[in-house]
């Protein structure tokens, strides 16, 4: 399977936990594709946002069962990644307010 990198980083995840992570650790958490490895992972971070990564920890998570009156569905099922960088790599800002 051949992916480019812009296809394996597909958005970063902003929630109060990520943005703690973020400010004491060093970690940043992303929505990665669903067929990414840990090796493809650190290689995206580290050539689109042109830092250093110490290590790379997934999750896949199972999209729900949802239901609409008698109709059900179910909701996509996803991957996450905790991307940690090293002590002296540069910290990705994700926007700047201005």
């Amino acid at each position: 399977m051949k992916l480019e990198y812009t296809d394996i980083i597909l958005a970063p995840l902003i929630t109060e936990k990520s943005t703690d992570l973020k400010d004491k650790e060093k970690v940043l958490c992303f929505k990665v594709h669903k067929k990414a490895n840990k090796i493809m992972v650190k290689n995206a971070v580290e050539e689109l946002f042109k830092t250093k990564v110490e290590s790379v920890n997934l999750m896949n998570f199972v999209g729900k069962e949802k239901r609409h009156g008698k109709y059900s569905g179910r909701k996509p099922s996803w991957k996450k990644a905790y991307v940690k960088l090293k002590k002296d790599a540069k910290m990705i800002e994700y926007f700047e307010v201005v």
